[in-house]
């Protein structure tokens, strides 16, 4: 591709704000909550994570696209992101092992994307003001049509999307042979997440989002599994719903991320969103338990409520986040139940938070 020939793009803010830049090959206009991913590696995973579902992603790291992609580097079956803000865009990419350029892996997913973008002062602008509404688009004279079409967009705030990235049928991962049977509740999930936990001998039954907690439970598994998603956990009723009753009879629980603030809601603790949420792979959070840190992958929009879960009698706080003390892990004190605000199947190099899938089994193990 041709520099020179590359069509102007832009961002256009909720609050009116435009940032400039230049279009990968794609054209047209993408809608979506514009937020922004701290990490140096791993685009191709973010891309493709349920929990990204609706966003446009604007990754803070210079270059993106040198390293190209792989094709079992997926976390679901298509790129889920709505459009991709970057500084400096590489066409070509120089890893032996790669499959395609990013440029090709975009182009057959059909996703919109721009660079030569001033990436430090659009997530500045995000920091100071929050998460927000936003267009890429190439129709950088349209300037007030697109105003108009972006004000109809829905605020992430009440939104349900699990359902759009859900299951449409259940399924089977791992070896049907294997030790421990688990229900995973498909609100999003990530393919990792089914992969450590079949390394852990456990054949996994994954469920469509609204599932009923009868439909789990002929399964007759050991332990129950609630995932990550995007969106909204309050709109989760039937979630909730499953979850309510797992509680109520001491089956072995665990929950990751949307997963977690499902567990929470399922308790009586609200969750709300965040100025600006917590997406990167280098996020630092404190176990209470061991005293230990952790360096942890992380990505979402909402938290529970730290007071609430503070003066819950029946729930206890496991990890906090070290930058802003928001909670990211509980544990219910008189039933098998735990989860976190993060992703421990994530490896962006350390594999600090791996042990929570062998707490699980062990919970599993000792029910």
């Amino acid at each position: 591709m041709i520099y020179q020939k590359r069509k102007r793009a832009i961002i256009l803010l909720a609050d009116g704000t435009i940032f400039h830049g230049k279009s990968i090959g794609t054209e047209g206009s993408a809608f979506g909550e514009v937020c922004f991913n701290t990490g140096t590696t791993g685009y191709q995973e973010i891309f493709t994570d349920p929990s990204y579902y609706g966003q446009l992603m604007v990754t803070t790291n210079a270059h993106i696209g040198n390293y190209g992609t792989k094709e079992d580097e997926v976390e679901s079956d298509s790129i889920k992101i709505s459009g991709l803000i970057c500084k400096n865009f590489s066409f070509n990419y120089s890893r032996p092992s790669g499959d395609k350029s990013l440029e090709e892996f975009l182009k057959d997913n059909n996703l919109l994307a721009i660079s030569d973008v001033d990436t430090r002062a659009l997530v500045s602008h995000i920091r100071d003001h929050g998460a927000m509404n936003a267009v890429i688009t190439t129709e950088v004279d349209n300037i007030e049509g697109l105003k108009k079409q972006l004000a109809e967009v829905p605020s992430m705030e009440g939104l349900e999307l699990a359902s759009q990235v859900s299951t449409k049928e259940p399924y089977y991962f791992g070896d049907e042979n294997a030790t421990y049977k688990i229900a995973a509740l498909d609100i999003g999930i990530k393919k990792n997440i089914l992969r450590n936990l079949a390394k852990r001998d456990a054949y996994i039954k994954v469920f469509p989002y609204n599932s009923k907690f009868e439909d789990l439970e002929a399964f007759q598994p050991d332990g129950y599994f609630l995932s990550n998603g995007p969106g909204d956990p309050e709109p989760l009723v039937e979630a909730q719903a499953v979850a309510k009753e797992i509680i109520k009879r001491d089956l072995p629980l665990f929950g990751i991320c949307l997963g977690h603030q499902v567990i929470a809601l399922a308790n009586g603790i609200s969750t709300y969103k965040m100025h600006n949420g917590h997406r990167g792979i280098n996020h630092p959070v404190k176990n209470l338990v061991t005293t230990k840190g952790e360096i942890t992958s992380q990505n979402h929009g909402f938290a529970i409520n730290r007071e609430e879960t503070e003066a819950h009698p029946e729930i206890e706080i496991t990890h906090v986040h070290l930058n802003d003390h928001t909670v990211a892990g509980i544990k219910m004190k008189h039933k098998n139940c735990f989860s976190v605000q993060y992703h421990p199947e994530a490896s962006p190099g350390p594999n600090d938070s791996t042990y929570l899938f062998d707490e699980f089994i062990q919970n599993i193990k000792n029910k």
